[in-house]
């Protein structure tokens, strides 16, 4: 299951994204927000993060206006590797060799068109489990 959540900035997006989850069957809870009033992202962050830790979903996307302030508040929770992709190399390269967890977009900096494809790719790429990936990411969990 995918947590997905955003804060106002992110809310129009993220209804894009979760119509993509629906269209290819992909089971998702939304954390919120619900609408576009001013709200604040750390609270929807540590919503969707605490249910991965919990293990209640396996993986998360997180939307707010530039993606950084909810990315930064993302990885404050332990356990969590949360990477800010706007482009579809990045989304690969952060699954494989950081086994991140969590995508961060940007609602006001991307297209949905170009949203969507990294959703995809991050949802559909690997982890390599390569040594040195591993031993990189035990470093970053101390």
């Amino acid at each position: 299951m995918i947590a997905i959540g955003s804060d106002h900035g992110g809310f129009l997006l993220k209804q894009e994204v979760i119509k993509y989850l629906e269209d290819n069957n992909i089971q998702y809870k939304d954390y919120g927000c619900y609408n576009t009033d001013s709200c604040d992202y750390p609270d929807f962050a540590k919503k969707v993060c605490n249910s991965i830790v919990e293990k209640e979903c396996e993986k998360g996307i997180l939307i707010c206006g530039t993606g950084i302030g909810i990315s930064i508040a993302a990885n404050k929770v332990k356990g969590i590797r949360a990477a800010l992709c706007h482009d579809c190399f990045s989304a690969a390269a952060t699954r494989e060799h950081n086994n991140a967890n969590v995508l961060a977009l940007g609602g006001r900096i991307i297209g949905v068109e170009l949203a969507l494809k990294i959703v995809d790719i991050f949802l559909n790429t690997e982890f390599s489990n390569e040594e040195r990936h591993i031993n990189r990411i035990n470093k970053i969990e101390m």
